[in-house]
């Protein structure tokens, strides 16, 4: 793969995840109506401790995922 064909595959992925950023409002308010409610209730500190929880949460899911694409792209010409 010449450099120009990386180049443009890179501005490609970084142009749709700029995208996907802008979408992410509209489908985080698409949450269901218990978890709003249990959000609303809870206050001030309970909001703080879900968004807390959210991030936890979320850590070893894109952990996996990076890991995942990193070894497929290390290993990408091993089958050639």
């Amino acid at each position: 793969m010449n450099n120009s064909l990386t180049v443009r595959i890179a501005a490609l992925i970084f142009g749709l995840a700029g995208l996907i950023t802008l979408i992410a409002p509209h489908a985080a308010a698409q949450g269901c109506a218990m978890c709003y409610q249990n959000a609303s209730a809870a206050g001030a500190q309970g909001r703080e401790a879900l968004r807390h929880g959210i991030l936890v949460l979320l850590l070893p899911t894109v952990t996996l995922f990076l890991g995942i694409f990193g070894l497929i792209y290390r290993r990408r010409n091993v089958a050639r």
